[in-house]
């Protein structure tokens, strides 16, 4: 197995997130897999993930020309495109870290990150992660993403990563831990 690294560029590519994403959506999964090996929250439409494509690459892994894993970009400006994620983007526009505002730095949101369940334990969200910090640590000031309090297995991956959970909130989806990967 040789697994690439790059940025989504073609349809196939991004009809191929949408799929695993649909796979790995809490509605489509056990709860034994959810509490073991994570889940996804939301689905994106083929439109919008081309859109925040062709604003900034998502960063995917290939094996064989096939799409096993991706990390999505979500810029600020897509924060109206997903109206359950308004709720997250208020809270984040709002918190202090580092005694700064957060709304008044440069950040971006990982939009979403999976891996295809026969590639799990490989590394391969930790390269993921990488990858986003190769490509983009010299045009934000961090990353941010929010995780489900109850998704354990993804709050372990992104605390191995980096990741710190900065503030803790609730919205009418759920619990949210709020992390930030400084990787300064």
């Amino acid at each position: 197995m040789r697994i690439i690294l790059k940025q989504a560029e073609t349809k196939s590519e991004l009809q191929q997130i949408l799929e695993i994403q649909n796979e790995n959506h809490f509605q489509n999964v056990s709860d034994s897999i959810k509490s073991k090996e994570g889940f996804v929250t939301l689905l994106h439409s083929f439109e919008l993930l081309e859109t925040m494509n062709a604003k900034t690459g998502h960063v995917i892994a290939l094996n064989d020309h096939q799409v096993v894993a991706y990390a999505l970009v979500m810029l600020k400006e897509f924060q109206t495109q997903i109206p359950s994620l308004s709720p997250m983007f208020e809270v984040f526009e709002e918190i202090q870290y580092d005694n700064q505002n957060l709304g008044e730095t440069n950040y971006y949101v990982m939009g979403q990150i999976c891996v295809r369940k026969e590639y799990r334990r490989q590394g391969i969200f930790y390269l993921l992660y990488q990858k986003h910090k190769e490509l983009f640590s010299d045009k934000f000031d961090f990353c941010l993403t929010e995780v489900s309090t109850t998704n354990l297995p993804s709050m372990k991956a992104h605390e191995k990563v980096g990741f710190k959970t900065i503030e803790t909130h609730r919205d009418h989806l759920g619990e949210w831990n709020i992390l930030l990967w400084d990787w300064n």
